[in-house]
């Protein structure tokens, strides 16, 4: 192997290099695509800039801060990342094959269809000749990087290897981890839905809450790992066809019973069910349902009403709850990450001008869930887990946040000028 010396630019010149690169991205007179192929870029700073179809080829960016950085399309292959920062950066289809990113930092970041597979690199000598620069097969290395909370989905890393990376979190939908060295990785809540782990090495992984659902797992490693509570094809708990009857006769006679207030029809009880296979329950009267620790990951609840239910400990990861109607909802030590809550209505069921019910979601997961304009009004998130969700526009009026973890939560600060929705909030730290 030959290693080739790579020319070091300040932080002046860089800058110059990306003001005319993000010209070019706007099509403007004078810009020009950045080309930092073979070039040392260590420590320099490139905190949001535009970056999108960049050539970094065989650059080295160890320890640079690329946060927030667009870095769509770029080409990345055998690039340096030690130590990086790239926390929220976009690397859609990036082409990271052969990239080192031990100890990287990729929370947040989004890395949809990115390709994070084995690498070479090779240049042809003065007889045309080729000479390998990096070690052929060289695999991506991403051993001890966070990539908590990132998107993975469709991305490409088989053969890579990750030993002790964390992906906690992450969303992983239909990730390819062909062959890919993953001792002691911790998966705790990712989402691998579809993936493929064929021959994959995860022994002594932690995989607890993981999502293995439709995921191929043929010769896969799994040795010492914790695969504790983790979701896969197989049933959790009771499934549909025990009910007796079929699904949509028993949310008939449901229906009834609430409008009649009890003298008609049945209540309709799911506690312990795994829901995953009914038939869609978007815009249904579920009013008093009962459920349990039931599992309804991924089902759309689209415009549903809960008001009263108890769906304590259920299992309501990727749900879709947008314009729910959820007054009164009992959702304490529910799974909601990732769920969409957008405008959904949490406040309070009044029955008359003396009796009313909050809804209850102390204890919750609502780890990256989606609750923009969503009513949080007297809602009780006491001990709740909100880290990195999505709070902008939230009404908060009165709503109980005591010991709550919200650790890069979202939250709209332009309501602070006039206090109006966090009038009364309890445990709120700014």
């Amino acid at each position: 192997m030959q290693q080739r010396p790579l020319t070091r630019l300040d932080q002046v010149q860089l800058d110059a290099v990306v003001r005319r690169h993000e010209m070019f991205r706007n099509a403007r007179i004078g810009g020009a695509r950045a080309t930092l192929s073979f070039f040392d870029l260590s420590g320099l700073d490139l905190t949001g800039r535009d970056l999108a179809h960049a050539d970094f080829v065989g650059a080295s960016l160890r320890g640079a801060n690329l946060a927030g950085a667009r870095l769509d399309c770029a080409s990345m292959f055998a690039t340096d990342l030690r130590l990086t920062n790239l926390e929220n950066a976009s690397l859609i289809k990036t082409d990271l094959r052969g990239a080192c990113l031990r100890g990287a930092i990729l929370i947040g970041a989004n890395l949809f269809e990115a390709d994070l597979r084995d690498g070479s690199l090779a240049e042809k000598d003065r007889d045309g000749s080729l000479r390998v620069i990096r070690v052929e097969g060289q695999p991506t290395e991403a051993s001890g990087a966070d990539l908590s909370g990132a998107n993975l989905t469709n991305a490409r890393l088989s053969g890579a290897m990750a030993i002790h990376t964390d992906f906690t979190d992450a969303l992983m939908r239909g990730c390819k981890l062909v062959r890919a060295t993953m001792r002691g990785a911790n998966f705790t809540g990712s989402n691998l839905e579809g993936a493929d782990l064929s021959g994959a090495d995860l022994r002594g992984a932690c995989l607890r809450g993981a999502v293995l659902t439709g995921a191929t797992m043929v010769m896969t490693e799994l040795a010492d790992a914790d695969l504790e509570d983790a979701l896969t094809d197989d049933p959790v708990g009771r499934v549909v066809a025990e009910l007796g009857r079929p699904l949509d006769e028993l949310l008939h006679e449901h229906i009834r019973w609430v409008g009649s207030s009890g003298a008609e029809g049945t209540a309709l009880d799911l506690s312990g069910f795994d829901l995953r296979h009914a038939p869609s329950l978007a815009h249904t009267c579920l009013t008093m349902l009962r459920a349990v620790g039931a599992t309804l990951y991924g089902l759309d609840l689209t415009s549903v009403q809960l008001q009263a239910a108890v769906l304590e400990k259920g299992d309501l990861r990727l749900a879709k709850l947008i314009n729910g109607d959820l007054r009164g909802v009992n959702l304490r030590l529910a799974k909601l990450n990732n769920a969409d809550l957008r405008k959904a209505n949490l406040r309070p069921l009044y029955f008359d001008e003396k009796r009313s019910m909050a809804s209850d979601l102390s204890g919750a997961r609502l780890r990256y869930a989606d609750l923009r304009g969503a009513c949080l009004r007297e809602v009780n998130l006491a001990g709740a887990d909100l880290s990195f969700a999505n709070l902008s526009g939230c009404d908060l009026t009165n709503t109980d946040l005591t010991n709550a973890r919200m650790f890069g939560a979202k939250v709209d600060l332009r309501s602070l000028s006039d206090g109006a929705i966090l009038d009364g909030v309890a445990g709120l730290k700014l």
